[in-house]
């Protein structure tokens, strides 16, 4: 199985995408994204021409990477807090290898300042926010 972001809105405070699926040679859309200010801005996968991560305000950069349920998220552990996250066992699509990040994952949110370098899903109804995420 294989997934495709498409980063459609480059904001100066957070970046709005489409999640697909990519099966047998089709795509279909899954949901909409949410992530932070690209800073990648030259798409290469690096931060690097003057381009810089600020932690928590930084998208990750463009690139391919593998994408694993292996791991339970110790944040989102706390189910009385998140919880949403029982029902899966706190367990998260995480991203592998991603320069520069570390513990990226795949998980609900609404606004930018929910992200802090991680891909929200949902569906963005509201300007610059997700919805039934």
């Amino acid at each position: 199985m294989e997934l495709l972001l498409k980063r459609t809105a480059l904001k100066d405070g957070y970046t709005i995408g489409h999640l697909y699926l990519i099966k047998d040679g089709e795509s279909r859309y899954l949901c909409d994204t949410l992530e932070d200010k690209v800073r990648d801005l030259n798409k290469n996968g690096k931060f690097d021409n003057g381009e810089k991560k600020v932690y928590g305000k930084t998208a990750i950069p463009y690139g391919a990477y593998i994408v694993s349920m292996a791991q339970r998220s110790p944040k989102y552990s706390d189910y009385k807090r998140y919880p949403y996250a029982q029902q899966f066992g706190a367990y998260m699509p995480r991203l592998l290898n991603v320069p520069c990040f570390d513990g990226v994952l795949i998980h609900p949110g609404t606004t930018a300042d929910d992200s802090l370098g991680c891909i929200l899903v949902g569906k963005n109804k509201i300007v610059g926010r997700l919805v039934d995420s």
